[in-house]
């Protein structure tokens, strides 16, 4: 079992929960993630973490209240135990050997993006944060944001804070105007992610992306998160989750991600019914 210690709501349907887990710290870096169950049927829900405390024996994770298991999860309270968690699974980033990084966070994507800022800025380079959402009260991790960049750009859909439009937009203005950027780092919806791979491809500037395909079992055993990167087929559960931008086939990817759409809906059905 897997003590909740802290809980903090971050947006209406955003949570974080502080959980402890010793072994895990002890081993996690930036760009691992875990698999949990809520409970004994529960259903495996792979989560980034968004920060460890090695001395405290604790992680952090974020995430949004989106189907049944994320609900069930989003309604425990600190004391609370969480059944199952596995990991630190999946590759770290290699953070080494850059001066001047860019990273961009999407919606939720910003908790998976929080981990790399603070790695990166740790290390000594230099960090221009951007992240967006669709409306102001689902900004997240803002000031958290701010502490580990040089410089940090806020977007939202409907320009209720920062600039008024996407996060790929302000990526626009920052290739334009800054000089000697080694890296950008995408974490966010697929449309997203593809679209910065497409721009920055132009520049000729590495890019990374995280991608949080279907996983399962989160070994490489059952092959539900299987993508094609550089025409070769990867699974991003022991392969990634991070890919080089500019080889992954996003189209390919998108098709997967609605793959259990149906099946999804079901749930939810089910689940309003029962709650009825």
């Amino acid at each position: 079992m897997y003590e909740v210690l802290a809980k903090e709501k971050l947006a209406p349907t955003i949570k974080k929960l502080t959980v402890k887990a010793p072994l895990i710290a002890e081993k996690t870096q930036p760009g691992n993630f875990i698999i949990l169950r809520v409970d004994e049927k529960g259903e495996r829900i792979p989560l980034t973490v968004a920060d460890y405390d090695r001395e405290k024996g604790s992680i952090t994770i974020i995430f949004q209240e989106v189907g049944y298991s994320t609900k069930l999860l989003g309604k425990m309270e600190k004391g609370d135990q969480i059944r199952d968690i596995v990991g630190p699974l999946g590759h770290h980033i290699d953070m080494e050997g850059y001066d001047k990084v860019v990273l961009l966070g999407g919606g939720t994507g910003t908790a998976l993006l929080y981990p790399k800022v603070k790695g990166f800025y740790e290390m000594g380079a230099e960090v221009i944060s951007i992240t967006g959402a669709r409306t102001k009260k689902l900004i997240i991790l803002e000031d958290d944001l701010r502490k580990f960049s040089d410089k940090l750009y806020i977007a939202t859909d409907d320009g209720s804070y920062g600039h008024h439009g996407f996060v790929t937009e302000i990526l626009k203005d920052v290739l334009e105007e800054e000089e000697d950027i080694d890296l950008v780092v995408a974490i966010g919806p697929v449309p997203m992610m593809k679209a910065v791979a497409d721009m920055t491809k132009e520049y000729g500037i590495e890019t990374i992306v995280s991608l949080n395909a279907i996983m399962v079992d989160g070994t490489g055993m059952c092959g539900a998160c299987r993508i094609t990167v550089g025409g070769e087929t990867k699974f991003t559960c022991v392969d990634g989750p991070a890919f080089d931008a500019h080889k992954v086939d996003f189209a390919e990817l998108m098709n997967r991600l609605n793959f259990y759409t149906n099946e999804e809906e079901k749930i939810k059905d089910n689940a309003v019914k029962e709650e009825i």
